[in-house]
């Protein structure tokens, strides 16, 4: 039943009149329980010496190698009718025999991937990014691309709709089944899609429309969310100023949220964007403090939405044009993920979603996260970056140990380099100025950015010396100097142990705790989640865990002869002192380990920053216009 696939249609005017100067696809779930898309692909004028077509190996703005191509499932070829040989030459492309007329390849996708970078089909709904499922056509690349996406075969899927911002055909009305079009396979891959049942919740920010399409059961006060987002669009729209980057399809930009037990996650496109969270941080109706999930979702947003300027238009010059067949490598991943990342939590405030208090919990999280990576001592931001397809997307049980994010340093990077060109400018320019400047010399101008310009932009746009500054945040393991460029905006920045692996930081403790938590042992070691049992995730480098021999996926079992699971793990462990030794019981694999442990101390830091009591007129003032507070 699901070996057959699709015949491509045409309108009236013959096959001649339709694919003269494009490409033509057809895109249909035929039967969803299969969890296969039923796609075709006719080139008009292919390439007589055998035409060759690629699947594309990994997705603009996850930076891994994926392998699309084996989701291939089955892949044949016809022109005129006739049976076409096609022969695969390397892990993702393929060749055609030479034909005299138009060629046809019919093919079946799995799509078993839920994540915001995947394609999934099954009876609940069709999603899809285009990298997963449309081969490119090598040699006609810029040629304009037409999909026909098609409604399953069954009546059953009679209601269901298509939601992209991919530009519709003039026949085709909004959410409907029909064509659609792109200028060429660039654009074509940068329009996710989704189908099936879904809510609609239309705003306009600056005039410019926009949707956030819901998937999934929610109890929320959507109006909320919507208006919460409104202000983040219209906030980032003026800061970038006119012209406005999106185009007018009845949708100029789309939201694709998805609704999920555990997830979080996004993934930015050029007029779109998709999001997964959980239910719970949806707001809801009279709920008069925004919650930390709802503060989280918020950020996401803001966080994808700001790509559509810094990533998907000011981009490294390494992805103009992407090459979707191997590693795109740039040493400025930090700048499109770690200002971004910046600039996603600084929307919030500035635009009074949530409070400088709150604010302040956010970045102490971001400093304590870092400053408990031993792995920041190790890798540099600028390695981070180039390295990013081996090792921030294949994380392993060493990754805190040897590397460090460029999304949470280079968050960290990005507010010192604000506040460090503020400060040396008397606060007459700052990071706000070089984004502008960067979005008028490089995104407008559809110009690459080469490797240094970035560094060269902030020089001259600030007039300031930024050479040291760049030399220690980008190319030195060495730790920010956060402290006093806080105090210059009148904050306080405290650091305490932390009394639990699970403590994020960012808020006071009870008087007394502190203290507590330099007295208090804490074995430095990462549970795995959602599992009862205590297994180990990882180890930090350095800890007293690591001395006694304590490994990753080692499975405790016992504390000095007791019983121990996940949940009492730490309160156990501090119900011990300081310089005591305990023993471990662990299974490795199937064997029984035994291991001494002399406690320590943390030596992991849990930042806080406060507002001085104590600031003058002129640290308010700086904090202020820094965080654009009336």
């Amino acid at each position: 039943m699901y070996t057959t696939f699709l015949v491509p249609h045409f309108e009236k005017g013959g096959l001649g009149g339709i694919l003269q100067n494009l490409i033509h696809y057809q895109i249909q779930a035929q039967y969803p329980e299969s969890h296969l898309l039923e796609v075709s692909c006719t080139i008009p004028n292919p390439n007589p010496k055998g035409q060759q077509l690629a699947m594309p190996a990994w997705i603009p703005g996850s930076y891994m190698i994926r392998d699309f191509a084996k989701n291939v499932v089955t892949l044949r070829a016809e022109s005129q009718g006739t049976f076409v040989p096609v022969s695969m030459i390397d892990k993702s492309t393929w060749i055609c025999d030479p034909v005299s007329g138009p060629l046809t390849l019919y093919y079946q996708v799995y799509c078993g991937d839920l994540a915001p970078r995947g394609a999934h089909v099954d009876n609940t709904h069709v999603f899809f990014n285009g990298s997963r499922v449309f081969l490119k056509v090598l040699g006609f690349e810029e040629l304009p691309c037409r999909v026909d996406i098609v409604r399953p075969e069954s009546s059953v899927y009679n209601h269901w709709r298509v939601a992209t911002a991919m530009t519709r055909g003039i026949h085709t009305a909004h959410y409907e089944f029909g064509h659609y079009t792109a200028e060429n396979y660039d654009e074509l891959i940068d329009h996710p899609v989704e189908i099936g049942e879904f809510e609609v919740h239309p705003f306009k920010a600056c005039g410019i429309q926009h949707e956030i399409i819901v998937t999934g059961k929610q109890k929320a006060d959507i109006n909320q969310l919507c208006t919460d987002v409104q202000k983040i669009c219209e906030y980032q729209i003026q800061f970038f100023g006119e012209p406005v980057p999106l185009g007018n399809n009845g949708s100029s930009y789309v939201f694709l949220l998805t609704l999920l037990e555990g997830g979080y996650g996004g993934l930015e496109h050029r007029a779109s964007c998709v999001l997964h969270a959980r239910r719970e941080n949806l707001p809801k109706s009279g709920e008069s403090r925004v919650s930390d999930g709802y503060q989280s979702l918020l950020g996401l947003f803001s966080h994808e939405y700001f790509h559509t300027w810094n990533v998907k238009r000011i981009k490294p010059e390494a992805f103009l044009p992407y090459n979707l067949t191997q590693e795109n490598y740039t040493k400025q991943l930090w700048i499109f993920e770690g200002i971004t990342s910046y600039y996603d939590e600084l929307t919030l405030i500035r635009t009074k979603r949530i409070s400088l208090e709150t604010y302040l919990e956010i970045v102490s999280r971001v400093i304590s996260d870092v400053l408990s990576s031993p792995g920041r001592l190790k890798q540099t931001l600028e390695q981070s970056s180039f390295e990013a397809w081996t090792k921030f997307y294949k994380p392993d049980e060493n990754t805190q140990n040897a590397s460090i994010s460029y999304y949470t340093k280079g968050s960290l990077v990005a507010l010192a380099l604000d506040l460090t060109i503020r400060r040396e400018t008397n606060n007459q320019c700052s990071l706000d100025a070089i984004m502008k400047a960067l979005w008028k010399e490089y995104g407008l101008q559809n110009k690459g950015l080469p490797e240094g310009a970035f560094e060269a932009l902030a020089n001259r746009v600030s007039g300031c010396n930024l050479k040291p500054f760049f030399d220690q945040a980008l190319r030195s393991t060495e730790d920010l100097a956060l402290t006093e460029l806080f105090v210059w905006v009148g904050i306080q920045c405290q650091f305490h142990p932390r009394v639990s692996i699970e403590e994020l930081g960012g808020k006071n403790l009870e008087p007394g705790e502190n203290e507590n938590a330099i007295t208090r042992p804490l074995l430095e070691i990462k549970l795995k989640t959602g599992v009862v049992d205590a297994q180990i995730a990882y180890v930090w480098s350095g800890s007293s865990a690591e001395a006694a021999g304590i490994a990753a996926n080692d499975l405790i079992i016992a504390v000095n002869g007791f019983k121990v699971d996940r949940a009492r793990f730490e309160s156990v462990i501090g119900s011990y002192s300081v310089g005591e030794e305990i023993t471990i019981h662990a299974f490795r694999r199937d064997e029984l380990m035994i291991f001494k442990v002399t406690l320590r101390a943390s030596s992991l830091q849990r930042c806080v920053l406060k507002v001085m009591d104590t600031r003058d007129e002129r640290q308010s003032l700086y904090l202020n216009d820094w965080l654009e507070i009336v």
